[in-house]
C-alpha cells in the first residue's frame, strides 16, 4: 500500500511538470511572474499573521523552481 501512495505522489509531480512543458516560453515566463506575485502576497500574509496555510509558501516556491527548470532545459537543448 505504501508503494501506491509513493506512485501517486510521483504521478502528481510529473503531471505538474508536464503541464509546464506543454506551455511555450512566453507562457512560462508569464506563469513565473504570476507565481512570484502570489508568493509576495503569501509572504506578506505570513508577516502580518493572517496566513493559515503556511505550506502554500513551499508549494509556490517549488512550482516556480519547476518552471525555471523547464526554461533551463530548453535553453540547454538548443545549445
Amino acid at each position: 500500500m505504501a508503494t501506491k501512495k509513493a506512485t501517486t505522489k510521483k504521478a502528481v509531480k510529473k503531471s505538474q511538470v508536464n503541464q509546464i512543458r506543454e506551455l511555450d516560453n512566453e507562457a512560462i515566463e508569464a506563469r513565473i511572474l504570476e507565481l512570484k506575485k502570489e508568493l509576495q502576497n503569501l509572504r506578506f500574509q505570513a508577516a502580518v499573521g493572517k496566513l493559515e496555510k503556511t505550506a502554500q509558501l513551499k508549494k509556490v516556491k517549488k512550482e516556480i523552481a519547476r518552471a525555471y527548470t523547464v526554461m533551463t532545459e530548453r535553453a540547454n537543448a538548443t545549445k
